[in-house]
């Protein structure tokens, strides 16, 4: 399905667009927030329920789902004056849990009764403490032929759980499933259609969580502006595959696209997509993500950062499955402890010529022994001619080429002039800035002065005063600037 993207900035915002099917778990709440609590063992058993659901999600055609049976919150007893959180069931408004008959008008009714249900206090200024409102779906599989538009702002803590909702086959193209703008909105005529999963404009705090998000044909999840979304426990991917789609190399779309900063993405696994993670706004972090969206050899990127200049991003525990990173003039980023399978490699794409404060460390890599380095520069806008604090050190590999800015290589011979090459091991072209050399000799009666005489292109000339039966160590630097 497509849907088009409306333009109009809003304090707080969310969407859940047009697709196919989805199930969605969101959570959006303020910092001061007061939930409603559940007791251990209904908490178990909605996850183990939402577990259930997902996997079944792989087990039929997308046309047919088995939702989980109803669950409701059940909130333990909460202290004296305090309230419980509001909680409205869709079903209780008419709302069809089979998919059978069109439950817009029912689901509508309650998003709006809970937007006009009473206020506790301000989260912020101007924004409503909805106080945990609950709009429960109840487990049941809901069929929409129409947007669900929310009536205005202005405000937070309300949670949207627990089932699947499903565009019709008529549902507007240029639509949103549920569309949190304010109804006053109204899209960009001059956008062209497309749909997606959720979008979240200019919020502040937000979690999704449990989330299962397919068939989108721009953006699964979209974070614009604002700071603190955190994604978590999460599967998305434009089409329901295992791996080894014979569509793949036709999959578009971006899975996750974070265009702001101080966001959060967690255990979330990206199965198909054009592009898995884009991220154009600093200071995100990734942790366990495992992407397979799309192999690099058909032209996809596991995570892409598109911000040059100012990365500020750090990428770790993570898992490259056959697609791998590619970064825009880093500047501040990190890539640690992570797993690159299938050649997946990462990639330093020179915009302006700026490497500085690039750590790449501690990963494994793996492949098939096709000359393909760990570690590449993408230099075709020019070179990189400013390199400072740049460290690729430490990475293990397994039919992949290491590449790094720190290289260690020995050579023995008899003589009083030694030559080393880095250039199968060195990141960047022409630059060593540091090196440091030792000699080790069996021959007892000379002790022998060295000198470094030559460093360029990559290349190291040690020599001694006499010559000598010796094995010379070198050991160069090409991230730190003197």
């Amino acid at each position: 399905m497509e849907a088009a993207m409306p333009r109009t900035t809003l304090i707080w915002m969310m969407m859940i667009m047009g697709f196919s099917s989805l199930f969605i778990t969101v959570h959006v709440y303020a910092e001061n927030s007061q939930m409603g609590q559940f007791s251990r063992s209904d908490y178990r058993d909605q996850m183990r329920r939402l577990q259930e659901f997902k996997a079944s999600l792989t087990r039929h055609d997308s046309g047919s789902f088995v939702a989980p049976s109803s669950v409701s919150p059940a909130p333990s007893p909460n202290p004296p004056g305090r309230l419980s959180p509001r909680v409205y069931h869709v079903t209780t408004y008419g709302a069809d849990p089979t998919g059978n008959r069109d439950s817009t008008e029912a689901i509508a009714q309650a998003f709006a009764d809970a937007f006009r249900g009473s206020s506790e206090g301000f989260l912020m200024e101007g924004i409503n403490n909805l106080g945990g409102a609950q709009i429960n779906l109840e487990g049941g599989h809901y069929l929409i032929s129409k947007p669900l538009q929310f009536p205005g702002a202005g405000v937070g803590n309300l949670m949207i759980h627990g089932g699947t909702l499903r565009a019709s086959d008529d549902f507007p193209t240029d639509g949103y499933l549920i569309d949190l703008s304010s109804s006053s909105s109204s899209p960009n005529k001059n956008e062209k259609p497309k749909g997606g999963g959720i979008s979240v404009i200019n919020s502040l705090r937000t979690s999704i969580d449990n989330c299962y998000i397919t068939h989108f044909t721009t953006d699964g999840i979209l974070v614009q502006s604002g700071h603190e979304t955190y994604i978590r426990n999460s599967f998305l991917g434009q089409h329901i595959t295992a791996g080894g789609d014979h569509n793949e190399r036709n999959f578009s779309g971006t899975a996750i696209n974070l265009e702001g900063n101080d966001n959060a993405v967690t255990d979330v696994v990206i199965f198909s997509a054009a592009v898995g993670i884009m991220i154009s706004g600093p200071a995100n972090i990734l942790s366990g993500v495992h992407c397979y969206n799309k192999a690099t050899g058909f032209g996809g990127i596991g995570i892409y950062l598109r911000l040059p200049g100012l990365t500020q991003t750090r990428i770790v525990n993570s898992y490259m499955d056959y697609t791998g990173i590619v970064a825009e003039d880093p500047v501040q980023l990190d890539i640690s402890n992570s797993f690159f399978l299938g050649d997946a490699y990462i990639v330093l794409k020179s915009i302006k010529g700026v490497a500085n404060g690039v750590n790449i460390v501690n990963n494994m890599f793996s492949g098939y022994n096709k000359g393909i380095d760990i570690v590449q520069l993408d230099q075709s806008n020019g070179g990189f001619q400013e390199i400072e604090q740049v460290v690729v050190d430490r990475n293990i590999a397994s039919g992949m080429n290491i590449k790094g800015t720190i290289g260690r290589r020995s050579v023995e011979g008899n003589g009083s002039s030694w030559h080393i090459d880095f250039n199968p091991i060195l990141l960047f072209p022409n630059l060593i800035r540091h090196v440091q050399y030792s000699l080790s000799t069996g021959a007892s009666n000379v002790f022998p002065n060295l000198a470094l005489r030559n460093v360029s292109d990559n290349r190291v000339v040690i020599e001694s005063d006499v010559a000598v039966p010796a094995s010379v160590f070198v050991t160069v630097d090409q991230g730190v600037a003197s």
